[in-house]
């Protein structure tokens, strides 16, 4: 059992992912660039949690560098590669597109790259719910066609699948792709709805809530994401022997090729969320109405029965466990 390596190891999937790794008894090896889109201090304090476990080995380098990346592979041989590394954001590609062009396509490039040439046996890669874009059909379903993101962080993942699958038809490299649905819990991202929320609500601030708080979403807890990216690790992509070019299932291929969701299942509205924030923290927000926002959806939903017929994955946090949690995580880390 060779190092796993962990793209994006100082982000908030990233830190769950390692450290489950570590915990089994894997060596690591991190990668990030560490960027300022959100506070760099709390990506510095994921990453010391990682530093102090002995198997852990850091490598800061941003992965559009086609050097930078493969030197690392050449220096460690990786059987596996989780690749979680990207310019994350749906509203921030409205007005940062070449920040997505060159992390989530060049530096998914460099890393399939890297995988090709130095005998990776299995990459698991990050994709998202946002390419399901404009199909209203749910619970959305890997075996529909995705050919209409609203957003370019939507279409940068699209492009992640495709350019995998090319990959592992030329090259026979196995690779999977996870869809993430609204992934939350400790140490989240400041950028997203709940953290931005609990904070407004802590400092007496009204929150923002869009679609008129209509808006629907898969949230799934963090535990149960990285047990499922785990266990999808260990499940090599192969070839669907029944796959037929007369009839095409996007989700799997004559390839060495997958795609699952990740996901929770059970979709919430935003308004329950907020009501379950409300209760953990002991205090009514104050709530500012607005429309719905470019590049959003207004309901996600994730079929997970292919990832649970594959590795047995079993959502089991419900959201009002999962959000006490992270308001825990916030007090203590933010002392509040």
């Amino acid at each position: 059992m060779g190092p796993v390596l962990v793209t994006g190891a100082a982000g908030f999937i990233g830190l769950h992912v390692a450290e489950r790794y570590l915990a089994a008894g894997r060596t690591v090896i991190g990668i990030d660039n560490l960027n300022d889109y959100y506070d760099v201090g709390l990506k510095r304090a994921r990453l010391a949690r990682l530093e102090a476990h002995p198997n852990f080995r850091f490598v800061r380098l941003d992965i559009a560098d086609a050097g930078a990346v493969a030197a690392v592979f050449a220096r460690h041989r990786f059987p596996l590669v989780v690749h979680l590394a990207a310019q994350a954001g749906v509203r921030y590609s409205l007005t940062n597109p070449s920040a997505y062009a060159s992390s989530n396509v060049d530096g998914f490039l460099n890393i399939l790259e890297g995988c090709r040439h130095h005998g990776c046996e299995h990459l698991v890669y990050a994709s998202s719910s946002s390419v399901y874009g404009a199909l209203t059909k749910m619970p959305f379903s890997v075996h529909d066609n995705v050919d209409h993101p609203v957003s370019l962080y939507a279409a940068t993942k699209k492009a992640n699948e495709l350019f995998a699958h090319s990959y592992s038809h030329l090259y026979g490299l196995p690779t999977t792709g996870l869809r993430f649905f609204t992934v939350y819990g400790p140490w989240y991202r400041p950028d997203m709805a709940l953290f931005l929320f609990t904070k407004a609500i802590l400092a007496g601030e009204p929150i923002a809530v869009f679609n008129h708080g209509r808006m629907q979403r898969d949230f799934t807890y963090v535990d149960d994401v990285a047990d499922g990216v785990v266990r999808i690790g260990d499940r090599i992509a192969r070839p669907n022997p029944d796959w037929d070019g007369a009839r095409p299932d996007p989700g799997t291929s004559t390839a060495p090729y997958r795609l699952y969701n990740i996901g929770n299942n059970r979709p919430v509205q935003l308004l329950r969320l907020i009501a379950v924030l409300e209760d953990c923290l002991g205090r009514k927000a104050v709530k500012a109405m607005l429309p719905m926002q470019a590049g959003d959806v207004p309901a996600t939903c994730a079929d997970v029965e292919d990832l649970a017929a594959a590795v047995g994955f079993s959502p089991a946090t419900p959201i009002e466990v999962g959000v006490a949690r992270f308001v825990a995580w916030f007090r203590d880390y933010y002392r509040t």
